[in-house]
């Protein structure tokens, strides 16, 4: 069984990594999210995105950066937990923490040939759109509806008598 925390992998390493991939004509997709708390949305979103191609690699938000996207009280669980439970996904073969807004660098760093996103974006929404349009990177809507969020669970969680 492999040790999961062997899929986290720095910037430096997964710029060799993908680059690996390109040149063995494997098809790299690329995911992302905050993943605080991990529920079956985002198993389906990781599901969907490895459908997109051969290996999948995940960016996970570090602290810093969930904080000014989702708030005062986020993340819930810090980023190497984040990053561990992502890793733990089947669907996943690498991770990386990222400190950034969003993912344009990432993407041009790593070049890959899918940038996946959920379905609570249109391609027109991508923030990284342009980027991936510029990179020649495909945008793919990937995952269930959603109808399911780490908001809404963290409130099942508050309203719980058991909580």
């Amino acid at each position: 069984m492999q040790d999961t925390s062997q899929k986290i992998v720095s910037r430096e390493a997964l710029r060799d990594i993908a680059a690996s991939l390109r040149k063995d004509n494997a098809h790299v997709v690329f995911a992302n999210g905050c993943f605080d708390t991990l529920h079956v949305g985002h198993v389906r979103y990781l599901e969907g995105a490895k459908a997109e191609g051969d290996a999948l690699i995940v960016g996970v938000n570090a602290d810093s950066s969930v904080s000014g996207l989702k708030g005062a009280g986020r993340p819930i669980l810090d980023e190497k937990a984040r990053a561990r439970l992502v890793a733990a996904v089947r669907a996943v073969d690498y991770v990386v923490i990222f400190a950034e807004p969003n993912v344009e660098a990432l993407l041009d760093e790593l070049r890959p040939h899918v940038h996946a996103k959920g379905t609570d974006y249109t391609e027109a929404s991508v923030p990284e759109r342009a980027t991936a349009q510029k990179l020649g990177i495909r945008i793919a809507i990937v995952g269930d509806r959603k109808d399911h969020s780490t908001r809404e669970v963290i409130e099942s969680v508050r309203r719980s008598p058991h909580g």
